[in-house]
């Protein structure tokens, strides 16, 4: 009996073990994560705010658009989401007024994901504003009704918002993600800490879990 209990406490002992090594490590600030020196600004009151710095010509921003809408849909009401297109150059410029033309109408909801596949697997560049047009109006949007809206000092204003917010994130490459106006992350910051994925989605999964830890230390700072 006196060893069937030491064979029973050394097999609990191995289950513990292993069940630490299967357990995800508590994301480390400077690791996985980073605290902006200056807290940035949110509008969302009680709630956390979640902003995405991305830009539709990145291949890594399309890989991880659908983890990312998934995990936005899972928070529900726990959080805002935004997204910021950031800006680059002016072959790119014409994309990131395309976002917030789209959202200045209403229509992101309907069209994000259709740029998405436009550039990533139609390879449509949309590196124009011509080129643009065109597409939009495919798309059943008014023609002239989004070139008053494309061009219009409203557009010019939010894309200064995104130059402005990306200095003070301190944004430097994308997608990037912001918690609260305190913490950013991303898919390959997520992974320093570990190293163990290997793919593209795995590094993606590995950031939303990295942001849930995240939005809860927020949620329970704002208490």
């Amino acid at each position: 009996m006196r060893f069937l209990n030491q064979v029973l406490f050394a097999a609990a002992l191995c289950g513990a073990a292993a069940f630490a090594q299967a357990s995800p490590a508590e994301p480390k600030n400077g690791v996985e994560y980073e605290t902006l020196a200056a807290a940035q600004p949110t509008e969302s009151g009680k709630k956390i705010e979640v902003t995405e710095f991305f830009a539709y010509y990145c291949p890594h921003c399309n890989v991880l658009e659908p983890q990312l809408a998934a995990w936005v849909k899972k928070q529900g009401d726990n959080i805002v989401f935004k997204r910021v297109h950031v800006s680059r150059d002016e072959s790119v410029a014409p994309q990131q007024r395309l976002f917030f033309t789209l959202q200045a109408m209403g229509l992101l909801d309907q069209l994000h994901l259709k740029v998405f596949h436009a550039m990533h697997v139609e390879r449509n560049r949309l590196n124009s504003d011509e080129a643009v047009f065109d597409f939009v109006a495919k798309q059943g949007v008014d023609r002239q009704k989004f070139i008053d809206t494309y061009r219009s000092m409203g557009i010019a204003a939010r894309v200064r918002r995104a130059d402005a917010m990306m200095q003070g994130y301190n944004v430097t490459f994308w997608p990037m993600i912001a918690i609260d106006g305190r913490y950013i992350t991303s898919p390959s910051q997520a992974d320093q800490g570990s190293k163990s994925a290997k793919n593209e989605e795995q590094l993606n999964a590995q950031a939303l879990t990295v942001m849930d830890v995240l939005v809860a230390k927020a949620k329970a700072e704002k208490k």
